[in-house]
């Protein structure tokens, strides 16, 4: 089987977006936990962020119109494959430790592989992001790898 990854694709690995940096609030705790029916006090006082709040806390805020389709942003770390449909493929996180308010949040964003596979329908080409995020000691906090498949 020839790939269908080739190399204007393949040199796209190792782009980096530009960091961004979030301060975590008690409040947008709060407003998450009540949101995501979380139980425990620890979420729903805002003393620590459930598993997930880090999520949303770096997209961008944009009107309606700016957005996709399907609602949500267009990531420029994942590249447009001419004639395929984007998915979800899976996320993967590891904490380091949980988020607290007062936590000064800087993550960075690497576009970290792309391949393919054969699926029953055809080829799939999966693309895989990794962020890092570091406190403002510049300690690692979580690491997130997202994957989209291009079907």
């Amino acid at each position: 089987m020839t790939s269908v990854v080739g190399p204007e694709l393949l040199a796209l690995i190792g782009k980096t977006a530009a960091p961004q940096t979030q301060l975590v609030t008690r409040r947008d705790i709060c407003k998450y936990s009540v949101a995501t029916s979380q139980r425990q006090r620890k979420y729903l006082d805002g003393d620590e962020a459930p598993p997930m709040f880090h999520v949303a806390l770096f997209w961008p805020v944009l009107p309606l119109e700016e957005l996709s389709d399907n609602g949500v942003a267009i990531d420029p770390m994942f590249p447009d494959i001419p004639g395929r449909r984007p998915m979800a493929g899976g996320l993967k996180v590891a904490f380091q430790r949980p988020l607290k308010p007062g936590d000064e949040l800087t993550a960075t964003r690497t576009l970290t592989n792309i391949y393919s596979k054969l699926g029953s329908n055809g080829s799939l080409v999966f693309v895989e992001v990794t962020m890092n995020v570091v406190d403002a000691a510049g300690e690692l906090v979580l690491t997130e790898k997202t994957t989209r498949i291009m079907k």
